[in-house]
């Protein structure tokens, strides 16, 4: 009897024991996306332009700081982290070969090759303020894509015809982009109108401002101090022509002809892609777009990069005939 107690316990321990013996407790692992590790890519030799000198705006403070470290700031900055690798990665490139542009043709500040406001260079933020403005949560895995964005693209630009190009971005183009002429009055062979499937899904795609018309005269009086306008007629407010994309090429207000990127700095509208109707109290402006519309559109990148495009064919697509390097 004492030896079939004894054989019943063995046999009770030993099925404990078997999970135990066949299963590694090393082994256990848990997926975790790409995106949110940090991974080791291989640098670039900068060489003359490894560092560069940032002009803090606000404060008028000049920072040295390394280069792809600098782009961690502006791709943090210039598009949301959210978006797809691929769009990261082709505004990091884009970002990267405006920057060499900059440095290598001449700096509008004197102390300093490039500033953080995207009014006048590219927009950039700190890691420390950067991590501030997210939630919590997504902290880590927002700031590894953006470290994978630069690192992964590290040293690689575009160029037409072996130089550095002049990689202008925007945010949204509205469907369609913009040729530099009709924003700045330069000519570049490789920035053309270029048509973008998908971005009438985002935010910056469509909006609407409303001017009073005692808001209209003010506006207006403080750019044309001849200003005059008669409400009571019937065409005192026309647009006369358009540029390819269907942005305002000319129009008149009153008794002043201006261009559209002119109207569209005077009365805050996003783009120079508008048209207008005329209420009882105003003027209210629809709008088709975010940004001046020339170069890659970075909602336009995101979108194609849900279809599939890497950064290279993103590139190219919005910046003809040209090698990235």
């Amino acid at each position: 009897m004492k030896k079939i107690l004894l054989y019943i316990i063995f046999v009770i321990i030993l099925i404990f024991a078997m999970p135990i013996v066949f299963t590694n407790p090393f082994d256990k692992t848990e997926e975790v996306s790409s995106e949110e590790v940090p991974q080791a890519f291989p640098k670039a030799n900068y060489g003359d332009l490894s560092h560069l000198k940032l002009l803090h705006k606000d404060t008028g403070e000049v920072e040295e700081i390394e280069f792809d470290t600098y782009l961690y700031g502006v791709v943090s900055s210039e598009m949301p982290a959210s978006y797809e690798l691929e769009a990261l990665r082709a505004q990091a490139v884009v970002a990267r070969t405006y920057t060499i542009y900059k440095m290598m043709h001449g700096s509008k500040h004197e102390n300093a090759d490039i500033c953080d406001s995207s009014l006048c260079c590219q927009a950039w933020i700190s890691k420390e303020n950067r991590l501030a403005r997210w939630e919590e949560n997504v902290r880590e895995q927002y700031w590894n894509k953006i470290v994978n964005a630069v690192d992964s693209t590290s040293g690689r630009y575009v160029s037409y015809q072996g130089e550095p190009i002049n990689s202008f971005f925007h945010s949204n183009s509205g469907g369609v982009t913009e040729l530099p002429v009709n924003v700045w009055g330069g000519d570049y062979p490789y920035l053309q109108v270029v048509t973008t499937t998908g971005e009438e899904a985002y935010s910056g795609y469509s909006s609407e401002v409303e001017v009073s018309k005692d808001e209209l005269i003010q506006k207006m009086l403080e750019k044309y101090s001849n200003f005059q306008i008669n409400f009571d007629e019937v065409n005192c407010i026309q647009i006369l022509d358009l540029t390819q994309s269907g942005r305002v090429k000319t129009m008149k207000i009153g008794n002043v002809s201006l261009s559209g990127v002119e109207a569209r700095s005077i009365f805050g509208l996003k783009s120079a892609k508008f048209g207008f109707e005329m209420k009882e109290n105003g003027v209210k402006f629809s709008v088709t777009g975010y940004g001046h519309g020339v170069g890659l559109s970075q909602t336009g990148a995101d979108s194609l990069a849900k279809q599939g495009k890497t950064y290279e064919e993103i590139v190219k697509y919005y910046y003809k005939d040209v090698e990235i390097k």
